[in-house]
């Protein structure tokens, strides 16, 4: 069995906006230092507030957001104030590649969960309804595919909540229902489309492939080979 390596760290001082759930139970939005980085994950120092160790945080770097765990916590000392190592979240960007070489960049692991389709990193736009309170959230996804979305929300709902999602496919408007798959505190949720058909679900992600400048730039790019 080959042994999985740790992609390798670099020195860096990155300014990093990070932003979630504080152990305290307020929510929290500062810059914080980026002292080492991977394309896995980083060390941030300048942490104004204590952290959860296992707790998500969202983290922006440029105009590049993405989602970390947090795998340790500790209080750096006065120069460094508080620390954290965060390992970034499974099928998430790694929001400071521009800042490593191709040799520092780790390859993709092999997939280990049951996604069909690739999630496209664009403000998607619907509107959401909690089928208990029948209120309506307007919001922008920031990643969404043909079998789910991630919405971020300072005040995120639970697990298992059941929701009416409805969107638009060009002239085409959708309505299916959804359940919250993941709550990170201060951050989001993952929601999972759970009533479209196979073949609406495909269409929504022909849509995403066609409106997604990144997807539409590869696609050129062949064309003209």
């Amino acid at each position: 069995m080959s042994e999985t390596r740790p992609a390798p760290r670099i020195t860096a001082d990155l300014s990093v906006r990070v932003w979630g759930m504080a152990a305290s139970g307020q929510t929290f939005s500062q810059h914080v230092r980026a002292r080492n980085i991977s394309s896995s994950g980083a060390l941030f120092s300048g942490f104004e507030h204590e952290l959860k160790v296992g707790d998500v945080i969202g983290v922006q770097y440029g105009d590049r957001k993405s989602r970390c765990k947090v795998i340790w916590f500790m209080d750096g000392g006065p120069l460094q104030k508080m620390q954290a190592g965060v390992e970034i979240v499974a099928d998430q960007d790694c929001p400071w590649k521009s800042e490593l070489s191709p040799e520092q960049i780790a390859p993709p692991s092999e997939p280990n969960n049951r996604r069909r389709y690739a999630r496209h990193r664009v403000s998607f736009p619907l509107e959401l309804r909690d089928e208990r309170v029948k209120t309506p959230m307007r919001v922008n996804a920031t990643d969404v595919s043909g079998n789910g979305c991630y919405v971020e929300t300072i005040l995120p709902l639970a697990v298992g909540t059941t929701l009416r999602v409805e969107f638009w496919i060009d002239e085409e408007k959708i309505s299916t229902s959804a359940v919250v798959r993941t709550s990170d505190p201060g951050v989001g949720n993952g929601v999972e489309f759970m009533g479209m058909t196979p073949a609406t679900k495909q269409r929504l992600q022909d849509h995403l492939d066609k409106v997604d400048p990144l997807r539409a730039n590869v696609f050129e790019r062949k064309a003209g080979q």
